[in-house]
């Protein structure tokens, strides 16, 4: 049947996902598999390797088939009001959730960088964030690029499987795809959010809102009562979250394309504003007339005078130029990263904060 499909379409170039299609949503595994066999043959040739494509070559028409015969069904969810039918025991025990922290001291994130909780509700925020995922209320983080809504979610939640969100995200870079082994075979690879689901863990949506909506929408049945999601690219296989499961996301608004939509919304029960804390900034170590600027530039970013402030990341960067060029290099640099709309009135707040007139790192004459 592979043959006839790639016969049918002679001279065009066909990737294993476009056949299983044709073939009423056959495994495009298994027409992977069959794709190869029919290239190791003679029958097909390799068109394409990124993504990787055939096309037939003179004698694919004497090995197809006449017909195309239809998949056979798949078992699909049940309806609520029907008898679940029994599903068979996962093969290992889920991971038990990390224990809830009252922790207030600095917390190790996965790149080794240490993450100083801070305040939220009356506890430290990592707890706060365990709490929640206790009660099964999933979180949104929101706030301006760099004032650490990753860090937080990374030091409250070390079973973290993170989705880095971008207009390019597929429902593939969350359920996950078929891949080739060195043998020639096709096989099923998951993807963070069955990762999450079936250990019990954590999924971290980063930059959700830049997603598309239908793309996001795989992930919607896991975190309603239902707990389980179809993957239809293999087989419409069920999966059902263990206990321990919890999605997180985080939300940059004003960035180009990020849209928080009423069905995103809807789902994240706790929104959480995240802002930079500048005494923070202060006491590590960041010069003290930098973090002043910052402050200066977000009390007239509240007010609409100025679109842009430097967060914590970019005083944390500040400190580290700082060390290696000196804090004009540095204080130059503030300039230059500010957007072109607010360049002027980033200079004037640095020129009033350092008492000098500074300007953008820019390479000079020739030495």
């Amino acid at each position: 049947m592979v043959a006839k499909v790639l016969a049918d379409a002679s001279g065009t170039s066909m990737t294993p996902r476009a056949i299983a299609a044709q073939l009423g949503g056959r495994s495009s595994g298994a027409v992977g598999n069959a794709l190869q066999t029919l290239a190791d043959q003679g029958h097909a040739t390799v068109a394409g390797s990124t993504p990787l494509a055939y096309q037939a070559t003179p004698t694919t028409a004497g090995v197809a088939a006449a017909v195309i015969v239809p998949a056979p069904p798949v078992t699909r969810r049940p309806r609520p009001n029907a008898t679940p039918t029994p599903t068979p025991p996962p093969p290992s025990a889920p991971v038990p959730a990390p224990p809830t922290t009252t922790a207030s001291e600095p917390i190790a994130r996965p790149n080794g960088a240490m993450y100083h909780p801070r305040t939220l509700s009356g506890m430290p925020d990592v707890t706060a964030l365990q709490r929640l995922r206790d009660a099964g209320v999933p979180a949104l983080m929101y706030g301006p690029p760099g004032t650490g809504k990753t860090s937080v979610i990374e030091a409250a939640f070390p079973d973290l499987e993170t989705v880095p969100g971008d207009g390019d995200t597929v429902v593939a870079d969350f359920v996950g795809d078929y891949t080739k082994t060195d043998d020639g075979r096709y096989v099923f690879v998951y993807g963070p959010l069955i990762r999450a689901m079936r250990a019990g863990s954590v999924l971290f949506i980063d930059d959700a809102t830049i997603i598309s909506p239908t793309v996001l929408a795989v992930v919607y049945p896991a975190m309603d009562g239902r707990r389980q999601i179809v993957i239809k690219a293999n087989g419409g296989e069920i999966v059902t979250a263990a206990p321990g499961f919890y999605v997180v996301a985080g939300h940059n608004p004003g960035v180009h394309g990020a849209i928080l939509s009423d069905a995103l919304a809807s789902r994240f029960s706790a929104q959480i504003r995240v802002s930079t804390d500048y005494d923070l900034a202060a006491e590590l170590g960041v010069d003290r007339r930098a973090v002043k600027a910052a402050r200066n530039l977000a009390t007239l970013q509240a007010k609409g005078e100025t679109g842009w402030a430097p967060q914590l990341r970019e005083l944390l960067a500040f400190q580290k130029i700082a060390a290696a060029l000196g804090v004009e290099a540095a204080a130059g640099n503030l300039v230059g990263i500010a957007p072109d709309d607010d360049r002027d009135t980033v200079a004037t707040v640095v020129r009033q904060t350092f008492g000098a007139a500074v300007h953008p790192l820019a390479l000079g004459a020739r030495i």
